[in-house]
């Protein structure tokens, strides 16, 4: 019966700066109605643009327009061009099985082409999926296990892989608790 649902396909391309050093992947973005730009992590309610703030310029709101209700665009992708940070969604095709942005109940109809997407970053050596369901979408297309939340596995062609934890409202773990297991792997990577 799922068939029957509408099929949904990732709405933006890869945001891939020059010389890209990691690559983070969410699961796919929530419904248009929950976005307050067309960019990643669209959600207010969520952690990640509030999370980078925190992390490299220690204000959780740096990244927010004046108007408290969206996120300024240009400043993200100011940053994560001079961090070379890339991102994209591990869903390429899903169905949406209970019509909410909950990776629960998100079939992933068709993963993305991980590798064709490293193909276009050639100095990329790690990345790092934003939750549970993205990390074991990477890790069947790796062939490797899940790492545990803030660890890495390494893939048979070197890659690093990191299971960060989730960055929505409803993983139960403090912006500032998030912020430092993300903070640790940019020291690793040399990126922090």
């Amino acid at each position: 019966m799922t068939e029957l649902l509408p099929l949904e396909v990732h709405p933006w391309p890869p945001f891939i700066p020059a010389d890209a050093r990691v690559l983070i992947m969410g699961t796919f973005p929530p419904g248009r109605n929950r976005w307050s730009m067309n960019f990643y992590y669209p959600n207010r309610t969520n952690d990640f643009w509030y999370m980078m703030g925190l992390i490299f310029f220690g204000d959780r709101h740096y990244l927010c327009n004046p108007d408290g209700k969206s996120f300024n665009l240009d400043a993200i992708k100011q940053l994560l061009t001079e961090k070379k940070i890339a991102l994209n969604d591990t869903g390429h095709k899903v169905r949406r099985l209970h019509g909410n942005a909950s990776d629960k109940y998100l079939e992933i109809v068709e993963p993305v082409d991980l590798y064709g997407l490293l193909s276009q970053m050639p100095g990329c050596r790690a990345v790092a999926t934003t939750g549970e369901k993205a990390a074991k979408v990477i890790a069947d297309i790796t062939c490797t296990d899940v790492p545990r939340k803030g660890e890495m596995t390494v893939a048979a062609d070197g890659l690093e892989i990191w299971r960060m934890p989730s960055t929505s409202r409803a993983y139960p773990l403090p912006l500032k608790d998030k912020a430092e297991y993300y903070a640790a792997m940019f020291r690793h990577l040399g990126i922090l």
